[in-house]
């Protein structure tokens, strides 16, 4: 049985690459493998910054790899000092099963978990490190790492040397990580784990456990962390971080993120997380570069993850949102949307009944709503071609607002000129 494409040139090519355990990884993966990532379920939601993650074990079951997606239920608890300044706060089970059930309905929806021939596997470190006593895991496991090995690496050197400095429950948490590959080998078979450039210790730490305790021969691959090119981690948003709940960044929001990064880091975006083959991908490339301002790159990435992580509803969605601020009629939305996608936009609120009797007009509106300081400024504003309602221009100084102008089922959309935008809530 051999596997669908040469996973370590398609990383290669998209340049996330980072480092290889042995420099013969490509053969080692010409035939296929059981493979696995981790990730903390230190919330109900995964964001952006799993992404490459997500990505590159979607990518290793589309070359034919059995991908494990492991939840650290047991490391979760601690928290992984890789990439952090400050501890994490401890959570309680009932919290991580909770965030556990969340994170693996997002994984399904970028990699399949029913396939009978590689299909994904979701686990939780909390099976099976739940039963080790505190002596047992000192004897079994903590014998076979010397402290001074483990202060080299990266993600406790820089701990040590940060103003809080590192616990000793962070310090162990190398040891659970490293006896989650080992474990996960001798129940799963599983020969390789991928993760971030920031997890090269931890990987290591595991081949060289599995190596003592049971003499197998592991391997790992770490990719290049998604940054922008001021060097900062891409994902963050004006409102924090971007999640793939949609409940906590809307598809819009989603969509627009990616719609709206810089050209100068939209290829590496381009590259780690869409599915086009080399040759299709690197000629979009050279078509976005002779022609920046259609942004061709920015809206096959918007495309791609925002169809993934919502769905073909989300993406639906998202685009009607974009097209309503290229001025397309609004129309049959629900209060929801319409506050994701005029979240920033001022807003007043007047009673139903007043809508029902037509007691509001325009230049009322304009007035309320904070689009025009006085009534002489409305009026002008209508004459001058400048307002609309719903995205339909008004050109009547005297029209009066009534229930057929509601965008949703409480809101009324205002705008003066090309992209000044206000609600009306009616309760």
């Amino acid at each position: 049985m051999s596997v669908n494409f040469d996973v370590v040139k398609e990383m290669t090519w998209r340049g996330l690459l980072n480092q290889a355990t042995d420099e013969k990884i490509n053969e080692i993966l010409s035939t296929p493998r059981v493979v696995y990532n981790g990730f903390d379920p230190t919330a109900d939601s995964l964001h952006v910054g799993h992404l490459v993650a997500i990505m590159n074990l979607r990518r290793f079951q589309r070359a034919g790899h059995k991908p494990i997606a492991l939840v650290g239920g047991a490391t979760g608890m601690i928290g992984d000092p890789s990439g952090r300044s400050s501890e994490r706060n401890l959570l309680t089970l009932d919290q991580i099963q909770y965030n556990v059930d969340c994170i693996k309905s997002q994984l399904a929806r970028f990699i399949n978990f029913e396939d009978d021939n590689n299909g994904a596997l979701l686990v939780n470190n909390y099976d099976w490190l739940k039963g080790f006593s505190y002596l047992e895991f000192l004897r079994d496991v903590g014998k076979m790492f010397q402290i001074n090995v483990m202060l080299t690496k990266d993600s406790v050197k820089s701990r040590l040397e940060a103003e809080n400095g590192l616990s000793y429950t962070e310090f162990s948490y190398m040891l659970l990580q490293s006896y989650d590959f080992v474990h996960l080998n001798k129940a799963y078979n599983c020969e390789v784990q991928i993760g971030g450039s920031d997890q090269w210790g931890n990987i290591t730490a595991g081949i060289d456990l599995a190596r003592k305790m049971t003499g197998a021969q592991l391997y790992g691959l770490t990719s290049k962390l998604l940054l922008k090119s001021d060097g900062q981690k891409m994902g963050k948003s004006t409102n924090g971080a971007l999640w793939l709940d949609a409940k906590k960044t809307s598809p819009y929001q989603f969509y627009q993120y990616w719609i709206n990064v810089d050209d100068a880091d939209v290829e590496n975006a381009f590259k780690f997380f869409t599915d086009l083959g080399e040759e299709e991908a690197k000629a979009l490339i050279e078509e976005h570069r002779s022609n920046l301002g259609k942004r061709i790159l920015q809206k096959q990435v918007a495309t791609e993850l925002t169809t993934l992580a919502h769905g073909e509803e989300g993406i639906k969605s998202a685009q009607k949102a974009t097209e309503i601020f290229f001025g397309a009629e609004i129309s049959q939305l629900s209060d929801a949307e319409l506050g994701q996608i005029f979240a920033d936009v001022p807003s007043a609120e007047l009673s139903r009944e007043q809508l029902d009797h037509r007691e509001i007009s325009i230049l009322d509106a304009f007035v309320q709503t904070g689009l025009a300081k006085t009534k002489s400024d409305a009026r002008r504003a209508v004459q001058q071609g400048g307002a609309y309602i719903d995205n339909r221009p008004c050109k009547d100084v005297a029209y009066m607002l009534s229930p057929a102008d509601l965008a949703s089922e409480t809101v009324v959309v205002l705008r003066s000129g090309k992209k000044r935008y206000a609600l009306l809530r009616f309760k």
